[in-house]
């Protein structure tokens, strides 16, 4: 018997009217004692705001209501979960396990944050994904209910089970949803806002049902009052980077059908013209939304189109909540799921042409703050949860072809940056104020983003031509830096048609700036240290990772206060869990201007890593940057093949391909002015400096060094 979608939808509404029924009657029931009751209240009273939301949304207020009121409204939905009243929420572990106790008290912190993830799918209309977290809430609230009849709590694991069977049995829809959102272009809920919206109302925010802060706000008035030039040019340079990124490489844009736009709120107006860029190049874009649900892998990384920053710690809290589940069974239903979506929609994958991100920079500094009453994953999670990532990613690559697929990111700063100007850099600037210095860096980031990238070209082979010469490549702090490395390099057949390092112009990587090669590992060896440093939006003070043999041996920061907090710390988000990484890329950046503007306005430490990369040295840990294409030939400008495509570890990949992938790759830089001195050295000793003291100094390059005298 076949459902009709309006059939299908009068059945939901049915079991949403019954879960309301019951949830409506819970605030003020101590129906399973005092404090078990004042924190189920606190969710259904959540619940029945949200239940208020869609009411609005079905009556047209988001047309028809004030900015204000939406700002109110917005606020709402987000207050319990914001810094100043989080101490006191549920959605804290902390305080969940202070009030009901470390057996339930983190599980049940666990369900009021997938009941948080109800806001986005609320603003979406999505009652069945609405439905299923209702129903969830009402099977364990009666749980306690239950036991709560004969004087005592429920045991720990009927709790448990009821959240595990939840993710399980909605394993295969969500996932299936999840990758229609990414492959398929037709009612894309965020392309259709930024194609439709009226960008002249600041109100158009808050029909995404994403937090709205004022970074947000303001980045859309400031987009809103730059020239439509301006706008243009940044929305050119970032499609057509990705337009240059298949040229290069001799990939086929033709074939591709759908490129997937990853951006943050406010963005909009510049978005609108990158999707009409896309369309006269023969591709629908794709948007989905950063997950927040379980059921879609939230991370602290978020990736897809979000609004502000809630609050980070809490985010930071629920990292590992799966703790609660992520068993091998339940691995290996993902990957069943996961491969059966793919099967569905085989052909669309083979129409997506890869990610358009669009990051955003100057956010406060965030020192995470470690609770032992958040969930964490075992030994034994852990070491299945680095297995399904390899396995996961081993899937998607044959569904979506590495060797056929692309990418790009560009980077702009959000008005929160303005809290980094200080008086000095005002008064320096000669602006009357920080709005005013904020104009003057965009402008800035723009003219970064768009550097000749022909100069550039031209200096980097000088580079090259040295660095084809060299065995071994040198590299030596100063000011305090500890760096001491010895990286080896791939040793070439044919110097006159081959070479080690490419020539990196502003194609994927926005913007221009650097030669990168995959160093040899045997033999590549010593300790990169940085003072301070932000990798993937997250602080590292004293960052110190010592090689052998190309591989991670010891590593340490100065973040906590004790060595165990350091290192879990940069083993879950920099070594993503993995026991050691290889050194996957050795690159010297070249964008002088990039870093001269970072010191200009005291930007330093808030500089992606997108544009830090180019400003110094920098070492990646984790996969090449020819990961699962190291067959593919690769050219630079000058028509020589780039050869050093793989290591050792990526070698494996035909014999044991999950040991030679760990699907990750950070970079880590070290800036100009911590840098001693970086050699090449020949096979017969001899060596050429290439930068002394913070100065490029190899004949050809010299012209890198007149940003600093600006």
């Amino acid at each position: 018997m076949v459902i009709s979608e309006a059939e299908e939808r009068e059945a939901l509404q049915e079991r949403y009217d019954l879960a309301f029924l019951r949830i409506s009657g819970i605030p003020g029931e101590t129906a399973c004692g005092a404090e078990f009751s004042a924190c189920f209240g606190r969710m259904a009273e959540f619940l029945l705001l949200l239940d208020r939301e869609r009411t609005f949304l079905r009556e047209g207020g988001l047309e028809q209501a004030p900015i204000e009121e939406l700002q109110r409204r917005n606020g709402a939905l987000y207050a319990d979960v914001l810094p100043a009243h989080y101490g006191e929420s549920y959605a804290n572990p902390a305080y969940a396990v202070s009030r009901l106790g470390e057996t339930f008290g983190a599980m049940l912190s666990f369900l009021y944050r997938e009941m948080r993830s109800l806001i986005p799918f609320v603003y979406e209309g999505r009652l069945d994904e609405i439905v299923i977290r209702l129903e969830l809430f009402v099977e364990v609230y009666t749980c306690f209910v239950y036991a709560w009849q004969e004087n005592e709590l429920p045991a720990a694991e009927d709790v448990r089970k009821i959240l595990y069977w939840f993710v399980s049995d909605y394993a295969e829809t969500a996932t299936e949803r999840h990758l229609r959102e990414m492959l398929v272009p037709e009612d894309n809920f965020a392309v259709n806002l930024i194609r439709t919206a009226d960008l002249a109302d600041a109100r158009y925010l808050y029909a995404y049902g994403e937090y709205v802060s004022e970074n947000e706000l303001e980045t859309a008035r400031f987009l809103a009052a730059l020239s439509q030039e301006t706008l243009n040019t940044m929305a050119d340079t970032y499609t057509e980077g990705y337009r240059i990124g298949f040229e290069v490489t001799g990939k086929d844009l033709s074939k591709k059908k759908t490129v997937e736009i990853r951006y943050r709120l406010g963005f909009e107006r510049m978005m609108r013209r990158a999707v009409e860029n896309f369309e006269k190049m023969g591709l629908q874009a794709v948007c989905y939304r950063a997950a927040s649900s379980i059921l879609y892998n939230p991370s602290i990384f978020k990736v897809g189109y979000s609004g502000g920053e809630v609050n980070r710690q809490y985010d930071f809290d629920h990292k590992d909540d799966r703790a609660l589940f992520f068993d091998k069974t339940y691995r290996n239903r993902k990957l069943e799921v996961t491969k059966t979506a793919f099967e569905k929609l085989k052909a669309e994958a083979l129409g997506y042409a890869g990610p358009a991100v669009v990051e955003t920079f100057g956010e406060h500094g965030f020192e995470p703050e470690n609770k032992m009453q958040a969930l964490h994953m075992s030994e034994e999670q852990n070491k299945l949860w680095v297995e399904y990532r390899t396995l996961s990613g081993e899937l998607q690559r044959k569904y979506i072809l590495e060797e056929e697929r692309s990418f790009t990111i560009i980077a702009f700063p959000i008005p929160e940056i303005q809290d980094s100007f200080g008086e000095t850099v005002l008064k320096e600037l000669g602006v009357k104020d920080a709005a005013e210095a904020y104009r003057a860096f965009f402008a800035d980031v723009i003219r970064i983003n768009t550097l000749n990238y022909m100069r550039y070209r031209k200096i980097q082979q000088t580079l090259i031509d040295v660095l084809d010469t060299a065995d071994h490549c040198e590299i030596k702090g100063m000011n305090g830096n500890r760096t001491d490395l010895r990286v080896n390099l791939w040793k070439l057949k044919d110097p006159s048609k081959e070479t080690i390092f490419e020539n990196c112009v502003a194609d994927v990587n926005i913007p221009v700036g650097e030669v990168f090669t995959s160093p040899v590992l045997q033999g590549t060896d010593g300790t990169l240290h940085v003072s301070r440093v932000y990798l993937n939006g997250l602080e590292y003070k004293d960052l110190e990772i010592r090689f052998k043999d190309g591989k991670i041996a010891a590593y340490d920061c100065a973040n906590f206060a004790t060595e165990e907090e350091n290192r879990n710390f940069i083993w879950e988000n920099v070594l993503f869990r993995h026991r050691t990484l290889p050194m996957g890329e050795f690159a010297i950046g070249t964008n002088t201007v990039a870093y001269v503007v970072a010191r200009k306005y005291q930007v330093q430490d808030k500089m992606p890593i997108l544009i830090a990369e180019k400003t110094g040295p920098h070492f990646a840990v984790g996969d090449t940057c020819y990961s699962h294409a190291e067959d593919v030939k690769v050219y630079n400008p000058d028509g020589k093949e780039i050869v050093a495509r793989e290591n050792e570890v990526a070698r494996l990949r035909d014999k044991a391909p999950e040991k030679a992938y760990f699907n990750c790759h950070t970079d880590i830089t070290i800036p100009y002015d911590e840098l001693g001195e970086l050699a090449a050295v020949r096979p017969d000793g001899s060596r050429v400096t290439i930068i002394r003291e913070g100065r490029f100094v190899l004949p050809g390059t010299e012209e890198l060094n007149e940003a600093f005298a600006q």
